[in-house]
């Protein structure tokens, strides 16, 4: 995992859409950046909601909510459809950005052990360091957690 402290690793990625998406497109906003295996899951589609379900809340905290993933465009797309998520979702298809986030590995899933994003997530600050990071989250809880964490921050910065 990446440290708090750290500048965070530039990326360009494809959306649900196929528009590309920057981290500095989101320069002077947070970016809560979660990593998830794969759209369409149990345990990825109860964080996304989670995540949906929330983001008025993040985004009163000038927070922007991007989901990455190995998925193809129009998987995410469908993913989004179906579960109206209100955020950007990210193609990195060969886990080139996953990688440089140190959260890209090998994980057991129904149809064997492959190379994927790991369910980890990080929150960018508006200088684009690193503020938080989340290793091996739980699904059901981290959108949660990781609100709770940014209005504690925010709290601290008034």
């Amino acid at each position: 995992m990446l440290d708090p402290g750290e500048t965070a690793p530039a990326f360009e990625l494809p959306n649900q859409d196929g528009e590309t998406v920057r981290l500095s497109d989101h320069r002077g906003e947070r970016v809560v950046l979660y990593f998830y295996p794969r759209a369409n899951t149990r345990g990825c589609t109860t964080e996304a909601t989670g995540f949906r379900d929330e983001h008025a809340a993040f985004r009163d905290l000038d927070a922007v909510v991007l989901g990455v993933s190995n998925d193809p465009t129009e998987d995410l797309r469908a993913f989004r459809e179906e579960h109206d998520l209100p955020f950007d979702l990210l193609s990195d298809a060969d886990g080139t950005v996953a990688e440089r986030y140190d959260s890209y590995g090998t994980a057991e899933l129904r149809d064997g052990t492959t190379e994927i994003a790991l369910r980890n997530t990080y929150v960018v600050g508006p200088d684009g360091e690193i503020e938080r990071a989340y290793e091996s989250v739980d699904p059901q809880q981290h959108p949660e957690d990781a609100l709770a964490d940014l209005r504690s921050v925010t709290a601290a910065e008034e």
